[in-house]
């Protein structure tokens, strides 16, 4: 296993305590602080502490927003390029230190090492976005039917914008929303999964000082961790004029409720239960290693991770046995340490995530799921051969890669929910169209791949009768997208956008402006009103 000096690790991303026993400042509105419930941030591979940190109470939340809100009004008046020059040196800044904050967010959330920097290299690739949207954002100009009249589309800053992030992505979604939330003129209120909080420490340290380095209030970019009561404070604040919420269908329901209530925006990112889909025309030597990166990656964690595989019923048997074949080599061999080189698959997040998985598995086979691999907790010993392995991991979280096989998916309703873990459910079809229904028969609709090489199944697919989801992909994993288009999902996904694309005009307040350039009153629709 991996030996990490954790101490040093975190006083290279300039979180320094005093001693061990110190716990961090969960509270960041220019200044770090907070005197809320002290909250323990563990490793999910091993189970041990790697430090505590002290959070922000209710009372301490509002005046974070009021300060937050306050920093705001000043950085609306700087030019839009030249917040983007500042963006240019947070994107520096992350580069400089990927390898160690990627490093955290492997042994904090648990994801493997690559993954984890991968992560921190998202965030720069939005900042770069954002920092090219600084030079070109804008609104249409569009023709008047009136004489001497001038009509455009304006975009300013909203305000505040809330974000509330989840686990399995606790740097990049972020990320995502402060790039935009910023470039646009806006400030931004963090509240992070209170369970990889020191990723949003070391985040928000590395963003502030910037900020304040360039002689803006840091309090553009504040943080209040917390458990559900301070994100409750952020949902309910009439001064935050935006939530970004990623979380659980359960959860988002409430967040939307409450923000249309008193008239917010929202932007919801929630649960994805993702289908590939093999025809028996596709390469199948490319649909193997991209759906089982996407069913594996994150452990199973991702909000686009393969849950369910539909394969032709002609190249079921052959395809299964190949699946089936490349889930024992990784249970075998690269289950293990999430830094160590060669792992592909790490630990659940959460013993929770572990009992989670372990229900879910026996409700499959209640409903009368065939266990393929997989199924059950790891058990390590000394002589286990995964990845990394051995008894330094008994006290984290583990479990199989898992496949369940169904011959009707109309008899599995365990196949209606997402669940955060590595389990794939594989069925049988016989018709692109029965496919793609069993695809659309989900209340998710977030991301969805159809493996073919025939062009009018492919159109088929992107086309409108073809996949509900918001992102469709053709001959590529559920997983992965890049940044550059917008990324979120529909139906109880949520409907919200966010990274690439138009997704930045989420961020803003757009005001349809028509200027009179002459002396005379004219009426549109020929209205005569003398």
């Amino acid at each position: 296993m991996v030996q990490i000096d954790v101490p040093a690790l975190l006083a290279r991303l300039s979180l320094t305590r005093s001693s061990c026993e110190t716990p961090l400042p969960g509270l960041y509105d220019g200044v770090w602080g907070g005197t809320g419930p002290i909250v323990t941030s563990v490793n999910p591979a091993t189970g041990e502490t790697l430090a505590r940190v002290q959070t922000a109470t209710v009372e301490e939340t509002n005046s974070a927003i009021v300060k937050a809100k306050e920093a705001q009004r000043e950085w609306r008046k700087v030019p839009a390029p030249t917040r983007g020059s500042v963006l240019r040196e947070i994107r520096d800044e992350l580069v400089s230190h990927i390898d160690d904050l990627g490093a955290l967010i492997s042994l904090e959330m648990g994801k493997i090492l690559s993954e984890g920097k991968g992560e921190v290299q998202e965030f720069v690739d939005i900042l770069d976005l954002a920092i090219g949207l600084s030079r070109s954002y804008g609104g249409n100009i569009v023709q008047s039917e009136r004489p001497n009249h001038f009509i455009t589309e304006v975009h300013n800053p909203l305000g505040l914008v809330g974000i509330i992030s989840a686990f399995n992505f606790p740097c990049a979604v972020y990320g995502w929303n402060a790039s935009l939330a910023l470039v646009t003129g806006n400030s931004t209120i963090w509240k992070p999964s209170p369970t990889t909080l020191l990723v949003s420490l070391a985040t928000t340290t590395l963003v502030s000082q910037v900020l304040e380095r360039n002689g803006h209030d840091g309090a553009l970019a504040s943080l209040v961790c917390g458990a559900g009561e301070i994100g409750k404070v952020v949902v309910e604040s009439n001064k935050v004029e935006l939530v970004s919420f990623t979380g659980s269908e359960e959860t988002g329901r409430t967040v939307a409720r409450t923000v249309a209530g008193r008239f917010g925006k929202s932007i919801l990112e929630l649960g994805g239960n993702n289908a590939a889909i093999v025809l028996p025309d596709a390469n199948l030597s490319l649909a193997l290693p991209s759906i089982v990166f996407a069913a594996l990656g994150t452990a199973g964690q991702r909000c686009t991770t393969t849950r369910r595989l539909f394969l032709h019923r002609s190249i079921c048997k052959t395809f299964l046995h190949s699946l089936v074949t490349a889930y024992k080599s990784t249970i075998s061999t690269r289950i293990g340490d999430p830094l160590a080189e060669g792992t592909l698959v790490g630990p659940l997040h959460s013993t929770d995530a572990v009992e989670r998985f372990e229900r879910a598995v026996a409700e499959a086979r209640e409903q009368g799921g065939q266990v393929l691999v997989g199924g059950d907790r790891v058990v390590w010993s000394e002589s286990a051969g995964a990845a990394g392995g051995g008894r330094e991991l008994e006290g984290g979280n583990w479990v199989q890669p898992t496949i369940v096989y169904f011959e009707d998916a109309g008899k599995a309703p365990v196949m209606q929910r997402e669940t955060f873990a590595p389990i794939l459910y594989v069925v049988p079809f016989d018709t692109l169209e029965e496919a793609i229904e069993l695809n659309n028969s989900v209340p998710q609709g977030l991301s969805s791949a159809l493996f073919t090489q025939n062009f009018s199944s492919a159109f088929k697919w992107i086309g409108p009768e073809g996949s509900d989801c918001g992102i469709v992909n053709v001959n590529g994993s559920t997983s992965g997208a890049e940044i550059s288009a917008a990324f979120g999902g529909n139906k109880s996904t949520g409907w919200g956008r966010e990274s690439g694309g138009d997704a930045w005009k989420a961020y803003c307040r757009q005001a349809s402006c028509t200027l009179n350039w002459s002396n005379e009153i004219a009426l549109a629709q020929g209205v005569v009103f003398d």
